[in-house]
């Protein structure tokens, strides 16, 4: 693999390997092993944060295809946000027992009592979510897999470049990756079609941050902690 694909590989990497510690820390507080309780994986998640984001940020020259000028693009942005506003609405309606895969408890910050500790944990679980895994995700998902599945040398395929092979693959995997397959299937879609429209990542990455910065206020505000 060349370097430029592991920049954009390796922040998604490590939050995914996060998310299997995690796992692996859930098994064992099942089973009673190590002393683990569900308070202490709370803390796993802004240590994620701060690794990925690291990660991020030193790798950020790298990542030629986030232009912030495109913003100025006043239809495109209007219509990232309004992709984004529209997978929220789905996400948190799409939530049937046939279109999940296994259990999902999410972040439950009222296990923490101390009232500063509980609010760092949210505001890390929202910059995360709504900042973070938008940019880790665009990159992985739609700047590198995209046009990976075209074309073995990425670099070679042009940002926003349609094939029905890599629409169909990037969608069904980005579902894949969710508890809720159906909705992450559509989102993938979604966010990809915005792709094509705009040909710019950082709309994607606005769109995908929209909609997790509304679901974290919609988790906080009704307490369906599963959405989380």
């Amino acid at each position: 693999m060349t370097k430029s694909a592991w920049v954009r590989v390796l922040p998604f990497a490590v939050f995914m390997l996060f998310i299997a510690v995690q796992q692996s820390g859930q098994w064992m507080i099942d089973k009673g092993y190590g002393g683990l309780t569900e308070t202490h994986l709370l803390f796993l998640y802004p240590i994620k944060v701060v690794v990925v984001g690291i990660l991020l940020l030193s790798l950020f020259r790298f990542y030629s295809e986030i232009n912030f000028k495109d913003l100025f693009h006043f239809k495109h942005t209007f219509l990232g946000l309004f992709v984004g506003v529209i997978v929220f609405i789905l996400w948190i309606n799409m939530d049937w027992p046939f279109a999940t895969f296994g259990d999902s408890q999410g972040f439950n910050p009222t296990l923490i009592e101390q009232t500063s500790v509980r609010n760092f944990l949210i505001i890390m679980r929202i910059i995360g979510a709504a900042l973070l895994v938008p940019v880790m995700e665009e990159l992985f998902w739609r700047s590198f897999l995209l046009r990976y599945i075209i074309d073995n040398d990425f670099e070679r395929v042009k940002i926003g470049t349609y094939t029905l092979a890599s629409f169909a693959i990037g969608a069904v995997l980005f579902g894949l990756e969710h508890n809720l397959v159906l909705a992450g299937i559509v989102a993938g879609a979604l966010y990809s079609l915005l792709l094509y429209k705009t040909k710019s990542l950082t709309q994607c990455i606005i769109a995908h941050g929209v909609t997790n910065l509304l679901l974290g206020i919609y988790v906080l505000l009704t307490q369906n902690w599963q959405f989380w």
